[in-house]
């Protein structure tokens, strides 16, 4: 499809990023997503949190690896910011400066819902590193995949072995999935929530439909 006028390689590309829980489906839909703004003669940068670089990458393996010593909290947060910090400057800002699209796996409404809300460290701390490492940057628009916990851990034990994160408890993924939807009550705006308990069409329609109004919003697009 032929570039509109609004996509010159001068403007600012777009910033997405797909939020939810384990087993939500964020791969699978965030894959849908980039085929569907290609689609539409978008150029598109997709990429994933914690990760993106190669260093950011092995902060992921950091992060996510089950060993014997426990991390620490904060040490958890700090590294997310650490490698988010790397991302934004090797991946998220040049390509966004360029024009492209980036389209994430997950960004800093992560850090609020994970460490804020499940390790319970409170909203101000992950505001402030926010601010420290992306004040003048946020997602243009958040699709938050939606569910039940014990629905996504039931999915997430399917697709194999478990991450330090998925063997967390119950009351972990409650605080968890209470913090996205805060997040999405305060910010309706920007965050779109998708019910993710259903099938993958449904979903699937459910998600296309909320990047079209965003297209139409922002790009004067139809479908």
């Amino acid at each position: 499809m032929t570039r509109s006028p609004e996509m010159t390689a001068g403007d600012r590309g777009r910033f997405i990023t797909v939020e939810g829980s384990e087993g939500a489906g964020k791969s699978t839909h965030l894959a849908t997503l980039v085929a569907h703004l290609e689609a539409h003669g978008i150029e598109v940068v997709s990429t994933r949190e914690p990760g993106g670089t190669p260093l950011a990458e092995a902060i992921r393996d950091l992060l996510l690896a089950r060993r014997e010593e426990q991390l620490d909290a904060l040490a958890e947060l700090l590294l997310m910011f650490a490698g988010r910090a790397q991302h934004l400057a090797c991946v998220i800002r040049p390509a966004l400066a360029a024009g492209r699209w980036v389209v994430c796996d997950r960004f800093t409404d992560a850090s609020f819902a994970y460490q804020g809300a499940g390790r319970e460290m409170g909203q101000a701390t992950v505001a402030t590193l926010a601010e420290l490492v992306h004040g003048d940057l946020h997602p243009d628009l958040t699709l938050y995949l939606d569910l039940p916990r014990e629905v996504g851990l039931a999915r997430a034990r399917n697709r194999g072995e478990l991450d330090r994160f998925e063997v967390e408890g119950a009351p972990f993924f409650d605080r968890v999935r209470q913090g996205y939807l805060d997040l999405a009550s305060a910010e309706p705006g920007r965050i779109r929530t998708v019910d993710a308990s259903g099938d993958l069409d449904s979903v699937r329609s459910e998600v296309l439909a909320a990047v079209d109004a965003f297209l139409a919003r922002t790009l004067g697009q139809g479908a």
